[in-house]
């Protein structure tokens, strides 16, 4: 099988990085990779997961944004570009990656799988990004595990990556219980100004 010029220019990018051995705090914390770019709609609650949580996107490897924390994403196919897909997983770690999120769709939505197979021990988020896709994605055999999040959530597995730094990283901890503290907020919000206003004032409110 004939590797595309413009695949192989993105694995020996890859390999380079990794052969690097960069400081882990210029390097991306987490990788985003998706199927198609069809998928981007559904996998871009990771992106805004991340960035409410203060991390930046690195597009460039050899200079990264100022901020601390940071995310880069790509396209990975696990049946039309199964070469990338390999380099990307067994190169993650090298390059300083610490989680991965994978989307994939349709019935045979392998990306997440394979990638979790490849990069192990890195954690892998698996987001299904069609509900045909949940069987495919969650189906790993034991010793080979992956985690999942539900059909499109993938703003959840911006916030699962964020938990799984959060270990060691104090700043993140920090982000993530000020961003849940904020949903509480918001919810006691919504129930103060219900039972005050009464349910038409609340929705003439909400209009």
């Amino acid at each position: 099988m004939t590797t595309a010029p413009e695949v192989q220019d993105l694995i020996d990018r890859l390999e380079t990085e990794a052969a690097q051995d960069r400081d882990p705090a210029e390097t991306p914390d987490v990788g985003i990779i998706m199927g198609s770019d069809s998928d981007l709609d559904v996998m871009a609650g990771a992106y805004e997961a991340l960035e409410e949580l203060g991390f930046a996107e690195q597009t460039d490897f050899e200079n990264p944004p100022e901020s601390r924390f940071t995310f880069e994403s790509y396209v990975v196919s696990a049946h039309r570009t199964p070469e990338l897909m390999y380099v990307y997983g067994e190169t993650a770690a090298a390059r300083g990656v610490d989680v991965i999120i994978a989307g994939a769709g349709g019935k045979s939505a392998d990306l997440p799988n394979m990638t979790a197979s490849i990069a192990y021990p890195i954690p892998v988020i698996g987001v299904p990004v069609q509900e045909k896709s949940v069987d495919s994605v969650i189906g790993m055999p034991s010793g080979a595990p992956i985690t999942a999040v539900d059909a499109g959530k993938s703003f959840n597995a911006g916030l699962s990556a964020a938990q799984i730094i959060s270990r060691e990283h104090e700043e993140i901890e920090g982000a993530l219980v000020e961003y849940h503290d904020s949903l509480q907020g918001g919810v006691g919000e919504v129930s103060k100004d219900l039972h005050d206003l009464g349910i038409d004032g609340f929705r003439d409110r909400e209009e």
